[in-house]
């Protein structure tokens, strides 16, 4: 089976996760996209999506959803659904591969339950075979990419894109750390938050999945997690 195929199948398991008549958080990404095709089959059972960014919000409207700011919403969100670059069996994942890591967090933060989908290839041992994502301020990328070095080794590199800095949407830029291992993700996100210049890091740890749905040629598998 072909991984979009894949990626189909867990977004489509994710629509049982959906509550009618809520506002629901919505990641960004080739596999979220998925997700967000599937929901406009249902649109006329929810009040609406947050999006995790300007293309994913694009992609509801496009399909007639109603995509809220956060700012707009009082309650929390029942639940957040979005991809991942890599997850473990514990639930870390590293995300930020389309760019939108930090609004991606803060969307997840305010969930009461985040749905990861993926395929199967993207679940593994250990998190670093994928690069680090880390959201920096655009005059500090170059000391931070050899703070980076030097705390954690691997080679943060500066994300370009058509011959230019990559520019996310807050308006900043993405160093990626390839080469990493990251033997306690927990404790290097907090780490690397700290570091003055970081927006965020793609480390999705403490904050991790509650769920994920897992697209395999056996089927979509549930995984469970506990978080903190």
């Amino acid at each position: 089976m072909s991984q979009d195929t894949l990626k189909l199948s867990a977004a489509r398991a994710a629509i049982q996760y959906v509550p009618e008549g809520k506002v629901i958080g919505v990641g960004t990404g080739s596999t979220a996209n998925f997700f967000i095709d599937e929901l406009a089959g249902i649109k006329g059972r929810i009040a609406g999506a947050v999006a995790s960014s300007e293309a994913t919000a694009e992609r509801l409207s496009s399909h007639g959803i109603k995509v809220f700011g956060l700012d707009e919403i009082d309650a929390p969100l029942p639940v957040y659904i979005d991809g991942a670059d890599e997850i473990t069996h514990s639930g870390a994942m590293i995300k930020g591969g389309g760019g939108a890591l930090t609004r991606e967090k803060i969307i997840a933060s305010v969930a009461e339950k985040f749905i990861c989908i993926a395929d199967g290839s993207k679940l593994v041992e250990r998190l670093g075979s994928f690069p680090l994502p880390v959201e920096v301020i655009p005059m500090a990328w170059r000391p931070l990419s050899s703070r980076l070095a030097a705390l954690y080794g691997g080679s943060p590199a500066l994300r370009i894109r058509e011959g230019k800095p990559f520019i996310t949407d807050n308006g900043n830029y993405i160093l990626d750390i390839a080469g990493l291992t990251v033997e306690d993700p927990r404790r290097m996100e907090a780490e690397i938050n700290q570091l003055a210049g970081v927006v965020t890091v793609g480390l999705f740890a403490c904050q991790g999945a509650s769920i994920c749905l897992l697209g395999t040629g056996q089927g979509v598998q549930t995984l469970h997690f506990r978080t903190c």
